[in-house]
């Protein structure tokens, strides 16, 4: 490991041994050396800590114990971070290439956080690309409608010092909270490159239970967000959705017409009176 290494990439693991090489695999390969390697697993039984255990001498930091869950043992892989940039790449999702690092690294200066492309890879094999918010304007509604994608985005380590680590509490929606604070919230500064940094495996427990992915970021709205503030975006959303309607898609379209919109104004005439 480099004595002041620019970036810490941290994998967490729990019994998923193949999907642990795929990650391991890509990490290892990197051309751009300045970085540490953090492997945090959960106690596994299916070969993973032996598979470790064999390539022990190329990671920098790893342990296996029991954990309560994926955010304490993230949690516990920021502790073990010396790295002023983090990048959370659990088991089973891999780096684009092997030039992934080498392309980001002179990019990370002047920024928080740093978030590129993602590969969403499905159980059948399809891959479909997935850039996020693309480079859009980050507010407030960008979270209370989506997410960064957290395995393409490097995480200045300040961030955590500042405004905590993730929330244990929740299952599987504290890094999109940790998001929300920092960048929705506050004035985190944030940096986006038109490239893709990892592939993600769809098959994750964030994937497959959308109910309990929505009840916790609006558990998270109601304690993080002051009511007023969260009423009137419910209220935007109520006309937002109004707006967006067939029937007044339709209305827009045909108003452009003139002989449309002189009707249009009898009409709101006769409403008016």
């Amino acid at each position: 490991m480099p004595e002041n290494p620019l970036i810490s990439i941290i994998t967490i693991n729990l019994n998923d041994v193949e999907g642990l090489k795929r990650t391991m695999t890509s990490v290892l390969e990197q051309t751009f050396k300045e970085f540490e390697y953090i492997v945090i697993d959960g106690d596994s039984t299916d070969g993973s800590k032996e598979y470790i255990e064999i390539h022990s001498e190329k990671i920098d930091t790893w342990l296996s114990e029991p954990d309560s869950g994926i955010y304490n043992a993230m949690n516990k892989g920021i502790i073990e971070a010396s790295g002023e940039y983090l990048l959370f790449l659990n088991s089973g999702d891999w780096l684009y290439e092997n030039t992934v690092l080498d392309k980001i690294a002179d990019k990370l200066s002047g920024c928080d956080v740093l978030y590129g492309n993602m590969v969403k890879v499905f159980p059948n094999g399809k891959q479909l690309l997935d850039k996020g918010v693309n480079g859009n304007e980050i507010t407030f509604k960008t979270f209370a409608e989506g997410t960064l994608n957290h395995s393409s985005s490097l995480i200045k380590r300040d961030l955590f010092i500042k405004y905590g680590f993730y929330d244990e509490n929740l299952k599987i929606v504290s890094d999109w909270k940790f998001f929300l604070i920092t960048l929705g919230l506050n004035n985190a500064v944030i940096k986006y490159v038109d490239y893709s940094l990892s592939y993600f495996d769809m098959t994750g427990i964030s994937n497959s239970n959308i109910k309990l992915r929505n009840n916790e970021r609006l558990k998270v709205l109601r304690e993080e967000i002051p009511f007023p503030i969260y009423a009137d975006y419910l209220k935007f959303k109520e006309q937002e959705k109004k707006l967006n309607s067939p029937r007044i898609k339709k209305f827009i379209k045909t108003d452009n017409n003139r002989i449309s919109r002189k009707l249009h104004s009898v009409i709101f005439r006769i409403f008016s009176k």
